[in-house]
């Protein structure tokens, strides 16, 4: 790889390539004295007083190489270390511009030195190594090339994995006006040309693992697991319903295809590792129990099948399964009613006391549903419904980071409602807890009065 000094010295051995290209070709014979130049157009102009013929080499647009762009990436570790030098992969542009003294000699100026880049679609390493050694070979009696082209020779362009390539490019009118007004200097005759790749790389220390001592290879057969349904079984009504409600305490039916892993089956159940006895898994069904800390609301599933590992073996991440979800539905298990002192505003209030099972986490949403049961309205009317948001468990003048742990308690307070039975629902995340019905079907619990 190169080092920072690889594109003055591209720019250089292309200046070098064409000057002793107009030498071997005598063509002072023809136009007189010329001078090879790598300026910027305006200062060109300038040097224009004393007559000479000029063939220039102008660098006016540096761009990332596209192949080389991503080559050695990531260059740190996780802790932020360095762990390599990926290279700056970079596409020179040029401007080979001809000045003529005469009518006619800017025309044969650049017709040779295009000729010369025609003939040359990439530099030799040689060549590159010998227009850089050192000390330079151009003869400058005027002292007009800077000193720190005497350094070029360490710039590692010769011995880079790419060679420099050439080729032209086409620009259009509009892009050369564009161009040449940005100069700020009078248009000349002009030819576009790529350079590429140049590779710069850092010298910088890397941080590198120590060699493997020991290889260590297993195959296996990749068989994807596929979860095609979810459905809760009640342990006290085995049979399992699509349409069933899943509640705490019920298990999973996980349906699908390739569930049994060679090495065993994990469920994860809202992010919960559950490891179900192997009478429980067959290739086409899981049924594994629901954790008894799962919150209510919509909770994921999915099957894990670990691969063995190492020496002595040990469980390794291994196939996993898409992401199914399931509502599991709160259950009201007591229903209170009372007063207290609100946690928001810190007044009295009604307040409705419902035991729920599983417990609510503090930052769940939960909301307290009343539906007038119609039989306790006199005169017969429409029932009346009202719902309620419940209060945080914890006092808003609490410490910041005091958020207490789930709770199976809720208190929901509550003002304006008509004197009543009501029939009574807790929504916790959107999931709703389920309302008895008798034998004819008719919704009859649970129930407050209020």
């Amino acid at each position: 790889m190169s080092n920072a000094l690889a594109i003055a010295s591209v720019s250089f051995v292309l200046v070098d390539l064409l000057n002793n290209g107009l030498i071997d070709r005598n063509i002072s014979a023809s136009v007189g004295d010329v001078m090879v130049t790598a300026l910027p157009p305006d200062k060109v102009d300038a040097l224009q007083r004393d007559g000479k013929s000029q063939l220039n080499l102008f660098l006016y647009n540096v761009t990332q190489n596209q192949g080389w762009r991503n080559v050695g990436y990531p260059s740190r570790d996780a802790s932020g270390d360095r762990i390599g030098n990926p290279p700056l992969a970079l596409d020179l542009h040029y401007l080979l511009t001809a000045y003529g003294a005469e009518q006619f000699h800017s025309e044969i100026l650049l017709g040779y030195g295009m000729q010369l880049f025609h003939e040359t679609p990439f530099l030799p390493r040689e060549a590159i190594q010998e227009s850089l050694s050192a000390p330079t070979q151009v003869t400058d009696t005027s002292a007009s090339v800077p000193s720190a082209m005497l350094n070029l020779f360490t710039s590692g362009l010769a011995n880079q994995v790419e060679m420099i390539k050439i080729w032209p490019q086409t620009l259009t009118t509009e892009e050369i006006s564009r161009l040449w007004t940005a100069f700020q200097a009078k248009y000349r005759s002009t030819a576009a040309y790529q350079a590429s790749v140049v590779l710069i790389q850092s010298e910088a220390s890397t941080k590198t693992a120590l060699p493997v001592k020991r290889r260590a290879l297993k195959v296996n057969t990749f068989i994807q697991p596929v979860i095609a349904s979810v459905a809760g079984l009640s342990n006290t009504s085995p049979p399992v319903q699509a349409s069933q409600p899943i509640l705490p305490g019920y298990s999973l039916v996980i349906q699908g295809t390739q569930l049994q892993g060679d090495n065993g089956t994990i469920v994860m159940i809202g992010g919960e590792a559950v490891y179900p006895p192997a009478s429980d898994i067959t290739p086409t069904q899981v049924v594994a129990q629901i954790p008894s800390d799962i919150q209510a609301g919509t909770q994921s599933v999915q099957i894990v099948q670990p691969l063995l590992l190492g020496s002595p073996p040990v469980d390794h991440n291994g196939v996993e399964s898409q992401m199914a979800t399931f509502l599991l539905q709160p259950v009201i298990q007591s229903i209170e009613v009372g007063t207290g002192t609100s946690t928001v505003t810190g007044q009295p209030v009604n307040l409705i006391a419902l035991t729920v099972d599983p417990p609510v986490g503090a930052t769940q949403e939960v909301m307290l549903m009343l539906n007038q049961l119609p039989q306790s309205v006199s005169p017969p009317s429409t029932p009346l419904a009202y719902s309620f948001q419940a209060e945080p468990p914890y006092s808003l003048l609490s410490p910041p980071g005091t958020t207490p742990p789930p709770s199976p308690t809720v208190t929901v307070p509550y003002s304006g409602v008509v004197s009543g039975t009501y029939l009574v629902r807790l929504q916790v995340d959107g999931a709703q807890s389920l309302l008895t019905t008798d034998s004819n079907g008719v919704f009859n619990g649970p129930q407050v009065t209020l």
